[in-house]
């Protein structure tokens, strides 16, 4: 939970400043417009940063995740997908003086359709967040898979090491590579990802030496609509679908904290 507070003045209330930065990023409105009875606009943000640098955040989705899974509710058939996000003109410009854990990039690049950052994700089967990651928005979904599910940690309530490993992971078609297939064999997961009509063609070409298929089960693969749902949840916090904040840690701290509100009231 929160860090002790530097020496002065108590916190203010938490509820009241989580509602305040939750009214934020729902509306996407500036700072400077909130309303009075949410409290001062600069202790929302402090707030936010600060807990954004000492991993709170994180720690609340993790916590909450864990309740879920204590009460057999977190439904291990994870998907993983991307989504890009145009990236507002207030969000370019921040300094070279980052933040701890701050990506060089800002996790912002040029797309086809212009500035913007990219939010990769895994879910569980009930559409809730498991893991999120952000690059910039060029980057391909292939290269951050590894790291997605890296992030898939879910504590006990109980003694026991904390969970990372879900029964089947399934991606759409962009994710089909021999790197991602040997890693979830690696890790004993089983991969249900179909193979783009492109990779089909080069296996039969090259006859028996293409080798065998791999498989795929098709009817486990309808389920992957849970992830687009978690992604169409996520993207109806109008600030998390604009992005103006000028550094991915705080952007990616609100991220958790839409996770958190999603898992609480599904």
């Amino acid at each position: 939970m929160p860090a002790d507070p530097l020496p002065g003045r108590r916190w203010a209330d938490h509820r009241r400043t989580m509602e305040a930065i939750t009214w934020k990023y729902r509306t996407a409105s500036p700072w400077r417009d909130l309303p009075d009875e949410l409290g001062s606009f600069q202790t929302a943000h402090k707030r936010l940063f600060r807990w954004a640098v000492d991993g709170t955040w994180e720690r609340i989705l993790a916590a909450v995740l864990a309740e879920a899974d204590g009460a057999d509710d977190i439904g291990w058939t994870v998907s993983v997908d991307s989504t890009a996000c145009r990236a507002h003109q207030h969000a370019a410009g921040a300094g070279k003086n980052r933040a701890p854990h701050e990506p060089n990039d800002h996790a912002l690049g040029r797309s086809r359709g212009g500035l913007s950052t990219k939010i990769h994700l895994a879910s569980d089967s009930r559409a809730r967040p498991l893991a999120i990651h952000v690059t910039a928005g060029q980057a391909g979904d292939a290269p951050a898979f590894e790291d997605v599910i890296a992030g898939i940690r879910v504590p006990r309530n109980g003694r026991g090491r904390p969970r990372t490993q879900p029964d089947a992971v399934m991606a759409d078609r962009a994710y089909s590579s021999r790197a991602i297939r040997k890693h979830l064999r690696r890790r004993g997961i089983r991969g249900v990802i179909p193979q783009p009509s492109d990779q089909v063609s080069h296996r039969l070409r090259r006859g028996r030496a293409g080798g065998r298929p791999p498989s795929f089960d098709g009817e486990a693969y309808k389920q992957r609509n849970a992830v687009e749902r978690c992604i169409s949840r996520l993207k109806q916090w109008r600030g998390l679908a604009l992005r103006t904040d000028k550094l991915a840690i705080a952007y990616r701290s609100v991220l958790h904290l839409a996770a958190v509100l999603i898992c609480v009231h599904p």
